[in-house]
């Protein structure tokens, strides 16, 4: 089911090449349906959106707002302990989000000079969330929460409608907890063409977030610089780091839980301890037999999945480190110690009860992370992704004086004479 090996300096670095690649290669089809798809929703606003949700979706739709009153009753006919779970998972991410809030400042300077920094809260964002079989409510939270409390004007949420061609009612439920302002039923590729160049429904926004399949992943490369976007998301990814003392049962366990999202998430566990290695195997086998998702599971643990022997600990790290997973679990006698060396990853969870599940519902980090290794320069969605920085300058005549030569040498030096001119002019 899923392959062991021994690092031996060459046949890890193919799996890290291989893992790279996965998500890498740009399906020159799918880039031109999108193209399309992206064209059509600019020129002609919601006739295209409608066409393609009666399309893709196979259903025809009259309007593509979904009414404040029936978010508001799909929430009140949710189910209790849903509801309450949600509202503690809020309280939580809410609570480690507000941590993340950044204020603005003035240095005032004794020569009348005045710098500063505005943070404001962007005026519209857009979160796209998938509706189907893969219809996550708890991103809402994710995505949703940090908007909020960044200050952000409007959030404005797209959701491909179901069969019957009504929204998913857990998706509507965490919309109304979140906050979410107004909801469309929109889709794939033309549910993000409609967020970022308006249509007569749906109001353009200055940023698209949240996760999707291919069509939207690559809808939302194609127009960002129109607006902004939050990630280019691949596969999902755990890699658990491990010594003897872990518990292979959980190990087993939380590496079934990402590769049961789809064929391409990658199960990875680094360790130091061939029999630990051997007893995963093990578990693998035993817990996946009774697992509603097994084909996928087995798909994704045959594929990209492995087990890997280090000699060392220093090795296994250095490992971890180049993987630079989405998700990485530390289950080691000196987790905590380890912390500061672990230099590339979304997330960390340390110890034998800190499963990646805590994460993605729960503990109050967000679970919108970098996968593909580009955890090594990009972090994970915060109040940070929902804000914008304006400096502010205000000189003096005399600071000004004081400060004209050099201005000028630099602007001469770069042969823009207009830009010396600017300052000459005010002392002539």
């Amino acid at each position: 089911m899923i392959r062991t090996i021994v690092a031996d300096g060459t046949t890890e670095v193919n799996l890290l090449k291989e893992m790279r690649g996965r998500a890498g290669e740009i399906d020159a089809k799918v880039t031109r349906a999108v193209m399309e798809i992206l064209e059509q929703v600019r020129l002609e606003g919601d006739a295209a959106v409608l066409r393609y949700t009666r399309q893709f979706d196979g259903v025809s739709l009259d309007a593509l707002e979904v009414p404040r009153a029936a978010v508001r009753a799909a929430y009140e006919h949710s189910d209790e302990k849903f509801v309450q779970a949600m509202l503690r998972a809020k309280e939580n991410i809410a609570a480690f989000h507000q941590r993340q809030k950044q204020q603005g400042f003035i240095d005032m300077q004794p020569s009348g000079v005045l710098l500063g920094q505005r943070v404001r809260g962007l005026h519209r964002v857009g979160l796209y969330v998938p509706g189907g079989t893969a219809a996550y409510p708890s991103s809402v939270l994710m995505n949703a929460i940090p908007a909020k409390i960044a200050g952000v004007g409007e959030i404005v949420m797209v959701t491909p409608p179901g069969r019957d061609g009504k929204p998913n009612p857990d998706i509507l439920t965490a919309a109304w907890i979140a906050g979410v302002d107004r909801v469309f039923l929109a889709g794939g590729a033309q549910g993000v063409a409609a967020l970022a160049y308006a249509t007569e429904s749906v109001p353009r926004v200055d940023k698209i977030v949240g996760p999707g399949n291919i069509y939207v992943a690559t809808a939302k490369k194609l127009v960002y610089g129109t607006v902004d976007i939050d990630m280019i998301a691949g596969p999902s990814e755990i890699l658990i780091l491990a010594d003897d003392t872990a518990d292979p049962r959980f190990i087993a366990a939380d590496l079934m839980s990402q590769a049961e999202h789809d064929a391409l998430a990658s199960a990875v566990l680094v360790t130091t301890s061939a029999a630990l290695a051997m007893r995963v195997g093990e578990e693998l086998a035993r817990q996946t037999a009774s697992m509603p998702r097994r084909e996928i599971i087995e798909q994704s643990l045959a594929d990209y999945g492995a087990i890997i022997i280090c000699k060392t600990l220093d090795q296994a790290v250095s490992m971890a480190n180049a993987l630079a997973p989405e998700h990485l679990e530390v289950v080691c006698a000196d987790g905590m110690q380890l912390l500061g060396r672990l230099d590339n990853a979304g997330s960390i969870f340390v110890g034998s009860y800190s499963p990646e599940p805590l994460g993605d519902y729960y503990a109050g980090p967000n679970h919108v992370l970098p996968t593909s290794g580009t955890a090594r320069f990009f972090s994970p969605l915060s109040v940070d992704d929902f804000v914008k920085k304006t400096s502010f300058i205000s000189y003096t005549q005399q600071a000004l004086c004081r400060a004209r030569e050099d201005i000028v040498t630099i602007a001469e030096r770069e042969g823009l004479y207009a830009h010396a001119n600017a300052v000459k002019v005010r002392f002539s």
